[in-house]
């Protein structure tokens, strides 16, 4: 088979299947471009610690006016390709240009860095006074999968609060992918939020995380069922985790009428359903364990145990 006839089943492919960003003119923004500003955007929030070169303090402020202004120039015309694609409905007027309310976005949303860098220093504190076996908040930052996954979350929500389409996500899937922790950019987290190894948490869109709430591995915060698919739209699907809650490692939280009251602790694995009062402890009664010895175990091959 030769290279044009494979290049021929590809583009028949593309025509019957679809599955292709737009042609002749208006494309999807770019996930390779999106994950490229996400990084320079962690840059920002964390001089030096994203860098590969030494940055002299006196070099600062020209280095984060260039990176201001680089990420500016990307990520507006980013924003142009999302509004163009699904419009919010205040922009949807025929032939509207939409390159200047991106540019505006995009200047809001720089705007907004000083004060999500506020967050994450709460953020990098709870991880920091939350494990002993952190030496300093630099390693936090510099070494935690946490701070950089909440980072993205952060940023990305601001864009989801300007009902700019795809790209928030983008950017949280990217963090998915390099740190294993699922946040949706629609959840609403407050301060001093901590989770511990990260790997496999889940954080819905609607769900609603207050201030202090430490989380551990494995922890889904999900929807009930999505069998209704699109007409759940909008409503409230996930949890909500008031203040000084603490949840451990394989914890499932489930639904939008679940409410986990001020400083309650759900114990690991727990599958919980329903909301419980404030000062809770709700824990998963032990599983009958039973230990003997390799020995015995040869003698008994038959027995029903669980190690």
């Amino acid at each position: 088979m030769t290279v044009a006839e494979l290049t021929d089943r590809l583009v028949a492919s593309y025509k019957h299947t679809g599955g292709i960003n737009y042609l002749d003119g208006k494309n999807l923004p770019s996930k390779r471009a999106i994950g490229l500003i996400t990084m320079d955007l962690l840059r920002l929030l964390f001089p030096g610690f994203f860098d590969e070169k030494l940055i002299h303090s006196s070099e600062l402020e020209t280095e984060t006016t260039q990176l201001v202004q680089d990420v500016l120039s990307s990520l507006e015309g980013e924003v142009a390709k999302s509004l163009e694609y699904c419009p919010p409905p205040e922009l949807q007027m025929p032939k509207r240009d939409l390159r200047p309310i991106a540019h505006a976005y995009t200047l809001e949303f720089l705007a907004s860095l000083p004060r999500i860098r506020d967050l994450l220093q709460t953020d990098t504190e709870a991880a920091f006074n939350g494990d002993p076996a952190a030496l300093s908040k630099e390693e936090v930052i510099v070494a935690y999968p946490f701070i950089e996954a909440i980072a993205v979350q952060r940023l990305a929500h601001e864009l989801y609060l300007k009902n700019i389409p795809l790209i928030p996500r983008i950017m949280t899937e990217w963090a998915h992918t390099r740190t294993g922790m699922d946040l949706h950019p629609g959840a609403r987290i407050g301060s001093h939020f901590f989770v511990d190894h990260c790997t496999g948490t889940v954080v819905g869109e609607t769900a609603v995380i207050g201030d202090h709430v430490k989380m551990y591995q494995g922890v889904g915060l999900v929807a009930r069922s999505l069998a209704a698919g699109q007409a759940l739209r909008g409503k409230q699907r996930h949890p909500t985790i008031e203040d000084h809650v603490t949840i451990y490692s394989g914890a499932t939280i489930m639904g939008g009428d679940t409410v986990i009251g001020e400083h309650s602790t759900i114990g690991a694995s727990v599958f919980l359903t329903t909301s419980v009062p404030p000062h809770s402890l709700v824990i998963q009664e032990a599983a009958n364990v039973k230990v003997m010895s390799k020995k015995e175990r040869e003698k008994n091959p038959g027995s029903d145990f669980t190690v």
